[in-house]
């Protein structure tokens, strides 16, 4: 009977019979009216379908913002870059990797020499040919001796470059046996080129949508890509991200209908959001996390003795439930999430200890500790509310913490990295040595600690050639707990990924969970029923 019923499902999913047609078959299957309507609904609902425009209420965007793709920084731009560019590579739905203007690639026995092999097809929003040289350029973008991108360090291994036809031939220092990860990050879009260099002050890729419009900090508008080569993605006819910081305006909106999708609702809402017949919540766990990084050759946090009386005065287990409302789990001091394939899980969880947080300060000299912790909702939803509990669990400790309320417009210019502490969150990265690479490598930009350990560095270019996978978990198992106990943030909890949707947009029933909104491609992956 189960059989026949997914069977009469999808001929009318795929439009071989009508609703009447699908109705009686139901009904000679033993449903009822009611039941069989559900299923039709449900069945419709299920297979996408080409129109409509959908608008987002985004939590971040900055007047800041640019679409020089080394500059990303925000859940704003990244969705612009993830739906109107494509990768070499991409992350799937699964966490696992696969090709996306790579039909394949090859790699040699020391994972030096890798080949990718270009789709054929693929053109740019402006009609050109998508080539071996535009990769090239598009990664030589992010080398060039004056780019200041964050994925330089990432890049920096690269020893040669070459096309070979339709082929990419990269060749690096030494193996990596996860580098072609490294090609689905969201700063290295392949673009067109102009003169051997990549272009992209006009937006243009080769993705699902074209950007017809972007005012940054406020708006930017898509339209479909009709040449778009994926034939079961780009649904929509347009979309329409706006940058929405107030949580009460991002709420309204989407509880009005002004909005179909809004992203990171306050979690003290969610509860009667649910309550919405319009509306659906839905979350992801993945890898995100939220942080507060100290700068480690700023005073008083250069005293590795300070930053763990910090650590320990942080009531974990209360700001999971108050501030994530339990969607999620504590963290314990280092960026590496329990999906990930290395994920120390043998290592002690670190837990709110006042009394060694004063022996720590003791140690320092700094028995009267007064700091300033500076947020803002723009670095996640009810980041001030958990400095305010910091502030609150490390009185115990004899320290005085001053919360400065930092503007949301802005926050990622002029505070991140620029104060000595701050809140921050990291989506995470799919593999250690990328997050590891982006937020802990000497000298990289977004090492927003300045985190220099000797040992670690020695460790995390060593980690990556290793080929046995009992001696790569004991290097990076290590690393974990070097970051945890000498490094420059508090790292108090792991976050679920949490949206309001209408009930009008639809998605596949699985979702990627390595960014927020379906791995940030829901423009490129949804559509409305």
């Amino acid at each position: 009977m189960t059989q026949k019923l997914e069977k009469l499902q999808s001929r009318f999913a795929a439009g071989q019979i009508d609703r009447r047609q699908f109705m009686q078959g139901a009904l000679a299957a033993g449903l009822t009216v009611s039941m069989a309507s559900t299923l039709a609904t449900n069945a419709l609902a299920a297979t996408p379908k080409k129109g409509g425009h959908l608008r987002a209420a985004l939590a971040h965007g900055s007047t800041t913002d640019s679409l020089d793709p080394s500059t990303t920084e925000n859940d704003f731009t990244i969705a612009i870059n993830l739906n109107t560019n494509n990768y070499l590579t991409e992350v799937d739905v699964d966490g696992s990797l696969k090709g996306e203007l790579a039909e394949s690639w090859e790699v040699s026995d020391d994972a030096r020499t890798w080949r990718f092999k270009l789709r054929n097809g693929v053109t740019h929003h402006n009609g050109k040919d998508v080539t071996a040289d535009d990769v090239i350029a598009s990664i030589n973008f992010h080398r060039a001796d004056d780019s200041k991108s964050s994925v330089k360090p990432l890049l920096k291994p690269i020893q040669e470059m070459k096309a070979d036809g339709d082929t990419v031939v990269i060749v690096l220092e030494s193996g990596n046996a996860d580098f072609p990860f490294l090609m689905s990050d969201y700063h290295i879009p392949v673009k067109p080129t102009a003169d051997g260099k990549m272009e992209w002050k006009d937006g243009i890729g080769c993705g699902g949508y074209k950007l017809k419009s972007f005012d940054p900090g406020v708006k930017a508008i898509f339209e479909r890509n009709p040449n778009y080569w994926k034939s079961d993605r780009a649904h929509l006819d347009s979309a329409e991200l706006l940058a929405v910081h107030d949580q009460a305006a991002r709420i309204n909106a989407i509880k009005t209908g002004e909005v179909e999708l809004a992203s990171r609702p306050d979690l003290k809402v969610v509860a009667l959001l649910k309550r919405v017949r319009s509306l659906d919540v839905e979350e992801t766990s993945g890898t995100l996390h939220y942080t507060f990084p100290m700068l480690m050759d700023v005073p008083p946090f250069d005293n590795n003795d300070v930053r763990m009386a910090l650590k320990l005065a942080i009531k974990r287990d209360e700001i999971l439930k108050k501030v994530l409302k339990g969607h999620g789990v504590v963290g314990n001091d280092h960026p590496i999430g329990r999906s990930n394939r290395y994920h120390a899980d043998d290592l002690p969880q670190r837990a709110y200890d006042p009394d060694k947080a004063k022996h720590h300060l003791k140690k320092a000299g700094m028995e009267n500790l007064k700091v300033d912790l500076s947020a803002a909702d723009a670095a996640f939803s009810g980041a001030v509310d958990a400095a305010v509990l910091i502030q609150e669990s490390a009185k115990a400790a004899g320290i005085n913490i001053n919360v400065v309320r930092e503007p949301n417009d802005g926050y990622w210019s002029n505070v991140w990295r620029k104060k000595a502490w701050c809140a921050c969150y990291w989506g995470g990265r799919p593999t250690e040595d990328w997050m590891f690479t982006t937020t802990h490598k000497k000298g990289g930009d977004w090492n927003d600690t300045h985190f220099t350990h000797e040992g670690f560095q020695k460790l995390l270019v060593e980690a990556r050639s290793v080929l046995d996978e009992a001696k790569r978990r004991e290097m990076y198992v290590e690393m974990q707990r070097i970051v945890r106990d000498e490094g420059g943030t508090a790292v108090p909890m792991f976050a679920n990924y949490i949206w309001a949707k209408s009930k009008k947009v639809a998605h596949p029933d699985q979702m990627a969970a390595n960014w927020d909104l379906d791995g940030q491609k829901y423009i490129e992956r949804w559509w409305l029923t």
